[in-house]
């Protein structure tokens, strides 16, 4: 099946932005997207399992039958995952601390198994690897757009903890956008996810439909 690399990229990033528009994986987005650096751990996890799964799926798929293939692919997923928490385990463990459940639960991302079955299964490996990606990246977006605005509705800030992602030489980068703020917790708390996510979706739509 052939694609054009420029379509891959749009589609992955823009119209078809699996948190955005096709509204899969909200749970870990909405659950973690509090700080910029936490969205950005998930964001980068996120997006090399889609990278991974997308490429072992497609190298495998002359080998995989056709009624075994969704169980087949969870468990190359499920691999894969476990092998991105033992790394943040043992070189990000604060990091890793904080997100918690959600990194293993990248596993049942809708997202993943869908673009392994919708995609990578008919495709060959490079367009596979680049669909992971582009996917990746835009998921990544989402997260960011949401982690970024929460975090400075917040309380304020832009880059708070972000050692926990680059270590000891990134404890001042830490932004005060607002000065003398006290914060607004409905932005840190699950019903502030949710609106936020919501007025996200209607600017997308909104640049959609001027298009």
């Amino acid at each position: 099946m052939a694609h054009n690399t420029q379509a891959i990229i749009t589609n992955g990033l823009w119209q078809n932005n699996q948190a955005l528009v096709a509204l899969l994986g909200l749970c870990p987005l909405l659950a973690v997207s509090n700080t910029v650096i936490n969205s950005l751990g998930l964001g980068i996890a996120t997006t090399l399992t889609l990278i991974l799964s997308n490429g072992l799926v497609s190298s495998l798929r002359a080998y995989i039958l056709p009624e075994i293939r969704l169980p087949l692919f969870v468990l190359m997923i499920a691999g894969i995952v476990t092998s991105i928490e033992l790394l943040m385990n043992a070189w990000f463990y604060e990091l890793y601390k904080t997100l918690g459940i959600f990194i293993p639960l990248i596993v049942t991302n809708c997202a993943i198994i869908g673009r392994a079955e919708v995609f990578a299964s008919k495709n060959r490996i490079m367009p596979s690897l680049l669909d992971g990606l582009a996917m990746g990246l835009g998921f990544s977006f989402a997260l960011l757009s949401l982690g970024a605005i929460r975090e400075v509705v917040g309380a304020g800030t832009l880059f708070s903890q972000a050692d926990l992602l680059f270590g000891e030489a990134a404890k001042n980068w830490q932004i005060n956008v607002l000065d003398d703020y006290s914060g607004t917790l409905l932005a840190l708390l699950p019903p502030g996810a949710f609106i936020t996510l919501g007025l996200l979706i209607a600017a997308k739509n909104v640049f959609a439909i001027k298009e």
